[in-house]
């Protein structure tokens, strides 16, 4: 049978029927300005028809440097409307960084801040194929401006291309912690059943257009993700005006504008719950909190649970999933500890998402036995983009493998017991930093922590605890040691604890254990030589 040619929806229709459907309606708030629907709609038509006329065509990389803002959601459903594809950075990279995410795209046009003069240079000197550089607000950087070409661009709806459901719309890169970032390639068949999916898994029941949301993540990556389901039902999105995270800034806006739902990180759900402005504004609106990248702590789940209520929503999924491949609804957080809370688990498989554990071999093996998680179904991605050796490591008979593992109970719930390359082998047993970090977590005294593997001559490895103390507690490294004492196998014990006064993070929010191992290394605290440890 001769394959049939598979034309799905263009993304950037949730974008046509929304203004059409409510064009006088508020889409999006930055600050003190705003645009409603059928404002938003013309503007992403006036980017296309100027984009276009410089020669962008369906299936051409758009690369964007770009804070959160609405010309990065003009941006993305531009390049939608075209059929091109959406190629966004972590804002936090360094100019080497986002030219070496420009040669490996293969992009055609570069839009960015214009306050980031050194990312153009680096970019067009190395990839003289970029024809085409657009600036973002102010600065000195050369190209041209964006409101001046949006000024220049005619009037007039530009039509949504045609596309068929493997036509690649976004390249989502991954944070290439173990190496050179990768391009997961997303495509509109795949996103269209993603918007289904969150809308079906995170936020069920009817959203009405009423509802408010929040960004307080970078667009460029997860929250652009959600922000995808919200204009798919004609959402308001509010964004902050500040650039950093300001806690007593969200929870104003979140009163405010009465915000139903909003996508964050753990890291950031913690700041936002430790903030003194949580109990200064209302925030009764909120039905969703909706959080994923990372697992999040116990401790931290359950202030966050007894400060907002049954409004707690986690996810777990990779970029190259889209986020689809578990969920633990509301009813399914406990703010308190007890018989029948399954303590630690990231919940059920998405609907129409299929878990599998498989060891080494790629076998499945039984409930409750840890192997490394595994997915099929409709949100996983295409492939990575030029790089037919990272498909061949990533896909084993048709399973995505994601290197995070775990393991499945009788019910399918799944609980993630950390990455493959966390794990670290101790006198020959098997050690999971997550069950440590979880005890260490539940001192009073400790904000956030890492736990490692460093070599050991004797044990071939051992595990040393990183901890930031709360502000104001005393910690020391003894107290602590004692505390875990008898809540954890004496082998599972760290051999060494650390007080630093922060984690290094990624763009995202993320402790990233390599970047803690780097600082560690530059402070001349490893490798370990035995001295005692001391805060620095």
């Amino acid at each position: 049978m001769t394959p049939m040619s598979r034309r799905v929806m263009n993304l950037a229709h949730s974008l046509t029927q929304a203004a059409q459907r409510h064009p006088d309606r508020t889409a999006i708030v930055w600050g003190e300005r705003n645009w409603t629907w059928a404002a938003f709609d013309a503007r992403v038509s006036r980017l296309a028809a100027a984009l276009a006329a410089r020669g962008i065509a369906k299936g051409d990389r758009l690369l964007v440097h770009a804070r959160n803002g609405n010309p990065i959601l003009e941006i993305m459903y531009a390049a939608f409307r075209l059929g091109a594809v959406f190629v966004p950075t972590n804002h936090r990279l360094m100019p080497g960084d986002v030219a070496y995410l420009a040669e490996q795209s293969g992009a055609r046009a570069f839009l960015c801040q214009a306050d980031n003069p050194g990312h153009v240079a680096a970019v067009t000197a190395a990839c003289p194929e970029v024809s085409l550089v657009v600036t973002l607000g102010e600065g000195t950087a050369e190209g041209i401006p964006y409101e001046a070409m949006l000024a220049e661009a005619p009037d007039g709806r530009v039509p949504n291309a045609a596309v068929e459901h493997d036509d690649p719309c976004w390249f989502f890169y991954t944070s290439g912690t173990t190496g050179k970032p990768k391009a997961a390639v997303l495509t509109h068949g795949q996103m269209a059943f993603v918007i289904t999916n969150h809308l079906c898994d995170l936020m069920p029941g009817t959203i009405p257009e009423s509802d408010v949301s929040l960004v307080v993540a970078p667009l460029s990556h997860g929250a652009g993700i959600h922000a995808l389901t919200q204009v798919a039902r004609a959402v308001t999105s509010v964004l902050p005006a500040s650039d950093r995270f300001d806690g007593a800034e969200v929870w104003r806006l979140i009163e405010q504008h009465r915000v139903t739902n909003m996508f964050t990180v753990p890291t950031i759900l913690k700041m936002m719950v430790e903030h003194p402005a949580v109990a200064a504004h209302d925030h009764a609106s909120l039905r969703y909190v909706i959080y994923a990248g990372a697992p999040m702590y116990r401790e931290d789940q359950k202030r966050a649970l007894k400060t907002l209520g049954p409004v707690l929503v986690q996810y777990f999924g990779l970029g190259e999933v889209t986020g689809n491949i578990t969920v633990l609804p509301p009813h399914l957080h406990d703010a308190e500890d007890g018989p029948g809370v399954r303590i630690g688990t990231c919940g059920i498989e998405r609907t129409g998402m299929e878990v599998q554990i498989q060891d080494a071999e790629g076998r499945e093996v039984p409930p409750g036995e840890t192997g490394e998680i595994c997915v099929c179904g409709p949100a996983v991605f295409a492939g990575y983009w030029n790089n037919s050796k990272a498909d061949a490591e990533a896909f084993r008979d048709g399973w995505f493998r994601t290197g995070d593992l775990g393991f499945l109970d009788a019910e399918r719930f799944l609980t993630i017991t950390g990455r493959a390359s966390d794990m670290y082998i101790s006198g020959g047993s098997n050690i999971y930093p997550r069950e440590i970090e979880e005890k260490i977590l539940a001192h009073p005294a400790v904000a956030e922590t890492a736990v490692l593997g460093v070599p050991d001559p004797t044990w071939g490895e051992i595990g040393i605890a990183v901890c930031v103390p709360r502000e104001g507690a005393a910690l020391t490294e003894a107290e602590l040691l004692a505390f875990l004492d008898g809540r954890i196998a004496r082998y599972k014990l760290p051999k060494r604890v650390f007080l630093r006064p922060a984690l290094p993070k990624s763009g995202y929010g993320k402790i990233t254990k390599k970047l803690v191992r780097e600082e560690l290394e530059a402070a001349g605290l490893l490798p370990l030589d035995g001295r005692p440890s001391h805060a620095a």
